[in-house]
């Protein structure tokens, strides 16, 4: 026998893999090869485990802060001065909620939100990991609708965190009872919190479209600030052509056009009107830049 052949008998056999390591590995595997709600639990797990995520959620939880303790301090605000629902912080403290959202709607949200949409394919870009969450395989349309998801899911936790945040600020500050709506009628506390909570929802949905943009600049660079800013910018934008009566044609169409419109949740009864148009409105922007975004990032080469 030659040595060539003793050697190969002599050499032990590499062991076969064992049941237990084969159901190991296969529990590491996310559901599907990468199910969409694995993945989306995964990226979830990721947003709001960032410190930027709760240093932007505790910024936001400041402002309705600020404004009951300035009034507290103040011992008031003069009728018709200031933001919507101002003037009614002092004598009931569940106007702070709805106070600091009007104050969040210009520029507090839509920065926020632009970090969070912007980030959202431009940062994995940046980091190097895009390639490695299509290998997984993730899929590309897949993930860019975990990643909407996610910035929703933002949008969702921003605004619950400006009204709760308002009203436990304001319920101890401030005297707490009925509810005065715009219409003159007056509700019970706990029909004025479902209130509120509607008016989340609202603004909740009014800035579904604005999301959506930013997914879609976030597939044209890999810088992920350029994203951010630009996305921010553009709410900005649309909120000065929205004040130009010369441009009135226009308003209907801007994304911003209904984010104040709330106030109508404020009245007996509901008016639903705005609610429905904005949402619609918002719809279009998410269909129109959502695919946008799917034709871009289809394309795109993520090994560049």
């Amino acid at each position: 026998m030659s040595s060539e052949a003793r050697e190969e008998l002599e050499t032990p056999a590499a062991p076969a893999p064992r049941p237990a390591d084969a159901a190991a590995a296969r529990a590491t595997r996310p559901p599907g090869g990468g199910g969409t709600v694995a993945l989306l639990g995964s990226e979830l797990l990721t947003l709001f485990r960032r410190r930027r995520t709760w240093a932007m959620l505790a910024a936001l939880g400041l402002i309705p802060i600020l404004i009951a303790v300035a009034i507290r301090i103040s011992g008031g605000s003069s009728p018709g001065r200031g933001p919507a629902f101002l003037d009614q912080v002092a004598g009931n403290g569940l106007f702070v909620g709805v106070t600091a959202m009007t104050v969040a709607i210009p520029l507090f949200l839509p920065l926020t939100i632009g970090v969070v949409a912007g980030d959202s394919i431009a940062g994995e870009a940046s980091h190097g990991t895009l390639r490695y969450l299509l290998i997984a395989p993730a899929g590309r349309i897949r993930l860019l609708v975990v990643k909407y998801l996610a910035a929703a899911a933002f949008c969702v936790a921003a605004t619950l965190t400006v009204v709760i945040v308002g009203t436990l600020i304001g319920w101890a500050l401030f005297p707490v009872g009925p509810v005065t709506l715009l219409s003159g009628a007056t509700v019970g506390v706990g029909e004025a919190l479902v209130r509120f909570l509607a008016i989340a929802a609202y603004v909740t949905v009014s800035l579904l479209g604005m999301s959506a943009i930013g997914l879609f600049l976030s597939t044209l660079t890999t810088v992920p600030v350029g994203a951010m800013a630009a996305t921010a910018i553009l709410a900005v934008v649309s909120q000065i052509m929205g004040a130009l009566p010369q441009l009135e044609w226009l308003h209907p169409w801007l994304f911003t056009h209904y984010w104040l419109g709330f106030s109508d949740l404020m009245r007996e009864p509901i008016v639903w009107d705005s609610f429905v148009d904005n949402a619609v409105l918002q719809g279009g922007y998410i269909l129109v830049f959502g695919a946008l975004a799917v034709g871009r990032f289809l394309t795109k080469d993520v090994l560049s």
